[in-house]
């Protein structure tokens, strides 16, 4: 309302002033100094023109354009929730407390161990953090679906969802085990499938959903049959469900982790494989947990909002 009458008294400088001084001076003949006080008038009434085009253009367009933004980046994780699922376990650990320092609202899933998600909560509660722990077996719906449901409950919003639940019992195809077989596909491949399920409908926009596979499917090793069915299973999820959720803002990636040393990567292994493993990266040592948050976390965060419907290799050039 303020600006109207300054774009009100232009018209009348460019009226009174421009024209009136050009008209008198036809009809007139009047002095060089009038034309020279016309063209002053006008040149005023144009740099306030162009304030005022400024004013509109800094405290709307630009604001606009900010709104576009924040629709594509995360831009402020202050109040955002964050759901890790298995988060006991080595690397679900150091992702949920990495998210919960990130400054996410933290909802940390675990299967069976309820002091063990409690520790997790503790730790991040102990920084100022907000946490909360849910049971949940990814292999069986109703759990992953209340998963969601008590995180929405909790924090009114999910904006990142990050999986890392997985089994890896060793098993030659030629043994035909079935059993276990059957096992690591409904962990690792069914339960995956479950959470990027419930992830599509409830991520918000602009958010973020990560799966974890594994560096492993570029080695082929001889035992890992069952476990690389499944990884390879995972990540065509991914890149199926990024193109499925075009158009929302939200990117899906997987993680792949090489040899990291974590309960599940040593359990049933030698130490002399473990060690062999180890040297198989040009940097000649076995990943840690906090290698592989860091990953999640610049996937998780604004910088990562341009990487899409791709597989992130964390390994060290392990493979």
């Amino acid at each position: 309302m303020l600006l109207q009458p300054a774009l009100s008294k232009i018209g009348l400088m460019r009226r009174k002033g421009v024209r009136g001084s050009a008209t008198r001076s036809a009809a007139r003949g009047s002095s060089s100094s009038n034309t020279n006080r016309g063209r002053l008038v006008f040149a005023a009434a144009m740099r306030l023109r162009r304030r005022y085009d400024s004013f509109w253009r800094n405290n709307f367009y630009i604001e606009k354009s900010h709104e576009a933004r924040r629709k594509i980046l995360i831009t402020d994780t202050t109040t955002k929730a964050a759901i890790v699922i298995h988060a006991t376990g080595g690397i679900g650990h150091a992702v949920a407390l990495r998210l919960a320092n990130d400054g996410f609202a933290i909802t940390a899933g675990y299967a069976g161990n309820a002091a063990r998600g409690e520790e997790v909560v503790a730790a991040i509660k102990s920084t100022g953090g907000a946490a909360i722990a849910v049971k949940a077996d990814v292999t069986n719906a109703s759990d992953v679906e209340q998963l969601f449901k008590t995180t929405l409950n909790a924090f009114g919003r999910v904006d990142v969802v990050v999986h890392t639940a997985g089994i890896m019992p060793m098993s030659n195809i030629a043994d035909g085990d079935l059993e276990i077989f059957d096992k690591v596909i409904a962990t690792n491949l069914r339960g995956t499938f479950i959470v990027l399920s419930q992830a599509a409908k409830h991520v918000s926009e602009g958010g973020r959903i990560l799966a974890f596979s594994s560096s492993v499917l570029a080695k082929s090793f001889p035992g890992y049959g069952s476990y690389c069915a499944s990884k390879g299973g995972v990540e065509a999820l991914v890149h199926v469900l990024a193109n499925e959720l075009r158009g929302r803002n939200i990117t899906v990636n997987a993680v792949a982790p090489g040899p990291t040393g974590t309960e599940l990567f040593v359990k049933g292994k030698s130490q002399e494989f473990i060690d062999q493993l180890a040297k198989m990266a040009p940097l000649e040592r076995l990943g840690t947990p906090e290698d592989i948050c860091n990953a999640v976390s610049f996937l998780a965060g604004p910088e990562g909002g341009w990487v899409n419907a791709q597989v992130f290799r964390v390994n060290g050039g392990f493979a």
